[in-house]
This record gives structure tokens, C-alpha cells and sequence, in this order.
């Protein structure tokens, strides 16, 4: 017969009170994670994810059955939220539709969310001001198949240094897996294709300061499987990645984590997990606190682009002004 469910808790998160069933509902089986330990995580990230979330439409990466069932990727809110969980309204033009997506605003939100058997937050680079205006530019670095973590750490350093000469602020996380993200705040100017052509100019100087660990080809057949790809096509419409603090679906619920730049060298980012974060956290607060005092206008990345002739390849998603 099938074990007894685990009878339902309700939390305090803030001022709303919310439900959690099957607490003892086990998430990730190689480690014996609860979907209770999972909202006991996000809590004692509390900031720093609402941080990472707020104001942005999200979309869910959910395990309705933990890790061992089938990943449900979420754009629309999952059915019977509160009147109180907030959405966003974005629309898709590649199939003309639109979607109200999750919009956090308070750490109820992604409890709630975590309720409904989130694992993954995937926020959009812009907000609910203006969906159609970006206001992060998002560095990834995404290593090939061969490529050695030594070659992430490196790379880490040339973008920093590339950064500092442009006077941009940037603020880095491991991505969760085997890469770094690089996030920089910027003043929501330019639709989707203006930023993905800066990021492109970006990725370019990089690759020519280090011709021999990075790559920046389209097509991924074509990519040398040993070197690092500076990934501008994240800046595209409806292109998300883990936010910080975010856990991953795998194995051994590692954690999307703000780092220093001066950790980079050191670090390996399978250290950063559930486990692990929360004392991180309590320690050092929100590496990401300030991101939006450092506010980057990308017009010289743009001069840059005209300069070099920098044109990315046309994505069927993308669509603006």
C-alpha cells in the first residue's frame, strides 16, 4: 500500500500564511531532501532571492514528483495561486500569445512557488515596469563538454578586467553547473536585440584577449569542444537562466551562488549547495545587494558593435520597437 501522506504544514512568511502539503515529500532522492528542507532554504536566503526575483516574470522549473518524476517547465502561474501571488503579463511573439507569469515581490511568493513544487526560479532580464526593456545584462560563461573548470576561472578574470575598462559593474554566481554568470545592471533603454548585440561586442573582446579559451560561434556543432562560450544569446527575449540563490534540479541540489571576484581562483561550485548556503548566507548577506547602485549604460558596447560590425543572428523570438 502507498505510504501515509505527511499531514500539511502552514508558515508565517512575513504577513500571509502559507500552506506546504507533503512536507516530507522527498525532492531529491540521493540525498534525502524534502520539499520542507527546500522551503527551509529558500527562507534562510530570504533576501537575496527576493532580490534576485523581484519585479521580473519568472518562470517555474517544477518537480511535481521531486527529481525523480518529470521536470515541468512553468511559464503561466500554476493553477489555484492565492489572489495575492502577484503576475505579469509578457507576450511571445513567435506564437502570438501571451502568458501571466510569476512576479515576486515578497518571499511569501517564492514560498508559495516552492509549495507548488518549484525547485528552479528562471527570471526574465527585465521587469514588470517594462517588459519589453531590459535592465540586466547577463554574462554566461558555458563550457563546452571538455573544457576544464581552470579555464572558467580564467576567463572569469579577463571579462572582469574587459569590464573595468568599459567602467561596468559586475556582479558574478556560479551558475549552478559548470559555469559562471556575470550579471551587470543596466539602464532599461534598449529592447532585447540592442542588448543581445552589446553582449555580442562584449563577447567578441573577450575572445580576442583569449583567443585560446574562448569561442564565440553560433552553432554549437561547430564550437570547439574544450573552449568556454561566452553565451550572449542569453539576452534574448524569453532566454533565462537560474537566478541567484536559486537551487538546481540535479542530484546534489547545488545552489546558484553570488561569489566575490577574488574567490573566483578558489572556488569549485559544487561546494555551493543547500546545504552549504544557508551558513554562507547568514555570514556574508547578499553578495548582490547593490547591483542596483551600479547602474551601466550600454551605448559604448553599442558604438563598439557599429564599429566592428557585430550583428548577432536573428532569433525568431525576439521582437521590438
Amino acid at each position: 500500500m502507498p505510504g501515509k501522506s505527511s499531514p500539511a504544514l502552514e508558515l508565517d512568511v512575513g504577513e500571509r500564511a502559507v500552506r506546504i502539503s507533503n512536507p516530507d515529500r522527498v525532492y531529491f532522492p540521493d540525498l534525502g531532501l524534502t520539499k520542507l528542507d527546500l522551503v527551509q532554504y529558500y527562507l534562510s536566503v530570504g533576501p537575496g532571492i527576493v532580490n534576485a526575483l523581484r519585479e521580473r516574470p519568472c518562470m517555474l522549473h517544477r518537480f511535481p514528483k521531486g527529481l525523480a518524476g518529470a521536470k515541468v517547465h512553468q511559464k503561466r502561474l500554476p493553477a489555484g495561486a492565492p489572489d495575492w501571488v502577484p503576475t505579469v503579463r509578457v507576450f511571445f511573439p513567435r506564437y502570438g500569445r501571451h502568458a501571466d507569469e510569476l512576479c515576486v515581490r515578497e518571499l511569501a511568493d517564492v514560498i508559495w512557488a516552492v509549495q507548488m513544487s518549484t525547485v528552479e526560479f528562471h527570471p526574465w532580464n527585465s521587469r514588470a515596469a517594462d517588459t519589453e526593456r531590459p535592465d540586466e545584462w547577463r554574462i554566461d560563461l558555458d563550457p563546452m563538454p571538455d573544457c576544464p573548470w581552470s579555464r572558467v576561472q580564467r576567463v572569469a578574470g579577463v571579462v572582469h578586467e574587459v569590464l573595468d575598462e568599459f567602467g561596468a559593474v559586475g556582479w558574478p554566481k556560479t551558475s549552478g553547473g559548470k559555469g559562471l554568470h556575470v550579471y551587470v545592471r543596466i539602464a532599461p533603454e534598449h529592447g532585447f536585440t540592442a542588448v543581445r548585440r552589446a553582449a555580442l561586442a562584449f563577447a567578441e573582446e573577450v575572445r580576442r584577449r583569449a583567443p585560446d579559451d574562448v569561442t564565440t560561434t553560433w552553432w554549437r556543432k561547430d564550437r570547439d569542444p574544450a573552449l568556454l562560450f561566452v553565451d550572449y544569446n542569453q539576452n534574448a527575449r524569453d532566454h533565462t537562466i537560474a537566478a541567484a540563490y536559486s537551487v538546481r534540479g540535479v542530484p546534489d541540489a547545488t545552489v546558484s551562488t553570488p561569489v566575490r571576484w577574488d574567490e573566483i581562483p578558489d572556488i569549485d561550485p559544487r561546494d555551493f549547495t543547500v546545504r552549504t548556503v544557508p551558513a554562507r548566507f547568514a555570514e556574508l548577506g547578499d553578495l548582490h545587494a547593490g547591483i542596483d547602485d551600479a547602474v551601466f549604460r550600454i551605448d559604448p558596447l553599442l558604438e563598439r558593435a557599429d564599429r566592428d560590425g557585430v550583428e548577432p543572428v536573428d532569433l525568431d523570438s525576439e521582437s521590438e520597437e
